[in-house]
């Protein structure tokens, strides 16, 4: 790791009386387009679309007297001097290449909020325990909140989940601007991250990496080294997987505060500097007084629920980020105990006829798919959707010993077809030729036909829903439907 300082906030002042054009008329341009116009600066809204949303949310705007353009997401507005942008705009949008043009800056929301920053009671502003990675962010973000609050700490769960964080910085009406928080539970997306290059958090986590987000990012590399800012001017501790080598080499490049500190999470015994398991204990190796010879037990695997392997890592990366900040080993333990998944994430639907269940529907890659699949034995596979550019041929071998069967739907279900034909021949498949909402019963009923009791079928798609239904919420709504209707007969 290189040391570099930590650099401070820009305060409110830098924007008043600029010029600002915001990028996308979404929930996060919302937010950054009202702040920025209360902070003095000249804000327009500018958005490709022109449907009946965004002109509702221009109407919104204009009655409070900030400007939109609807229907021209590609022109920069004359005078521009700022551009700030919604996570999702691609880094090659015209748009960015006019602002480098004109000499205006382009960031996102998140570095607006650093930047925003004001100081709480104590006289520093909150600090932020950041998470990134391709799967488990919100996950390990909330369970870290979790261990904060059993800490007595006021703090919140916020980034890519919840309030966005200009709304959470600078405090809500009649509060004053970060008093409401001791720290901050941050999740921050690879979009947000390459749009913060001033982000300096206290301590930081990425969970894994595994190709994801490609077509925006334009290979892996782009993809890992915008994951990999999250570690730059970290204080304290950059958390790392032990298991995921890519992670640990972005420590290793990263520029860190003096002092700060390479820590691990293993599934296995953790050694010096790590935490990780011993039986069936979480235990703690790295803040502890001599981490050469001793470990502080901080909660069982039985505490952490789901118990399936990719979440006691979540959970382990959360309690490595709060201990980290100093939170002792009780409220590890009372955190991960009372937290609850969000749902959509292995959740235990229902048994039917000796049959178990699960939608995680929210496994919309195959990397969060295998983490699932590999928590089930024997298997009913529920997948497909839009592959997003994936390759499946890696998931299918893995998981081949443990299918009972698969069933196939939504618009890419071929390659996972082609996949499981090359590595898992003798697998049953059902490919359902269809991409309405109404597949999912028809799938449920087909798993229902290949299973056996003692079986799990498992909603794990490893696409993304949008070929189908309106996001992996709903598409995990219709399969618990379609579940409780199987079972009422």
């Amino acid at each position: 790791m290189n040391h570099s300082p930590n650099r401070p906030a820009e305060g409110a002042a830098a924007f008043a009386g600029q010029r600002v054009t915001v990028a996308g008329i979404g929930v996060s341009g919302l937010s950054a387009a009202r702040a920025l116009a209360r902070l003095g600066a000249e804000v327009t809204v500018v958005d490709g679309g022109d449907g009946p949303a965004q002109r509702a949310r221009a109407g919104q705007l204009a009655a409070e007297g900030i400007a939109t353009r609807l229907g021209d997401g590609d022109t920069l507005p004359a005078g521009t001097g700022l551009v700030v942008t919604s996570p999702g705009w691609r880094p090659d949008s015209p748009l960015f290449a006019a602002a480098a043009a004109a000499g205006a800056e382009v960031i996102g929301d998140v570095e607006v909020a650093w930047r925003l920053r004001r100081p709480g009671p104590g006289g520093e502003p909150a600090p932020w325990l950041a998470v990134t990675g391709t799967n488990g962010k919100t996950t390990t973000t909330r369970m870290l909140a979790s261990i904060l609050r059993a800490a007595g700490l006021r703090t919140a769960a916020v980034g890519n989940i919840g309030t966005p964080l200009i709304d959470v910085v600078l405090g809500g009406p009649g509060e004053e601007a970060g008093a409401a928080y001791d720290v901050l539970a941050v999740e921050l997306s690879s979009y947000q991250l390459h749009w913060a290059p001033g982000l300096r958090p206290h301590s930081a986590a990425v969970l894994n990496l595994a190709p994801d987000h490609l077509d925006w990012h334009g290979s892996m590399a782009a993809y890992a080294a915008d994951k990999g800012r999250i570690y730059h001017g970290n204080r304290v501790a950059c958390v790392y997987n032990a298991a995921d080598p890519a992670t640990e080499e972005l420590v290793r490049a990263a520029d860190v505060a003096e002092g700060c500190r390479a820590v691990g999470f293993t599934l296995g015994t953790p050694g010096p500097s790590q935490l990780g398991v011993v039986e069936d204990l979480l235990v703690d190796r790295a803040f502890v007084r001599d981490r050469q010879r001793t470990a502080q037990e901080l909660a069982a695997v039985s505490d952490v629920r789901p118990a399936a392997p990719h979440n006691i890592a979540n959970a382990l990366a959360a309690a490595a980020l709060a201990r980290a900040y100093g939170v002792e080993p009780a409220a590890v333990r009372e955190g991960l105990r009372t937290f609850r998944p969000d749902a959509h994430r292995i959740t235990r639907v229902a048994e039917v006829a000796g049959v178990t269940y699960v939608d995680d529907s929210k496994a919309t890659n195959t990397h969060a798919a295998l983490a699932s699949l590999s928590a089930c034995r024997p298997v009913v596979w529920i997948a497909g959707g839009l592959a997003k550019g994936a390759v499946f041929d890696d998931l299918v071998r893995e998981s081949a010993g443990r299918l009972r069967a698969a069933v196939l739907l939504g618009r890419d279900r071929h390659l996972i077809a082609a996949a499981l034909a090359r590595h898992a021949p003798d697998v049953p498949v059902a490919d359902l030729d269809r991409t309405d909402t109404g597949a999912m019963a028809e799938a449920v009923r087909e798993a229902a036909r290949l299973a056996q009791p003692g079986d799990t079928v498992l909603l794990a798609p490893a696409c993304a829903s949008m070929d189908m239904f309106t996001d992996y919420s709903e598409r995990g709504d219709a399969f618990a439907a379609a579940v409780r209707e199987l079972a009422t007969g």
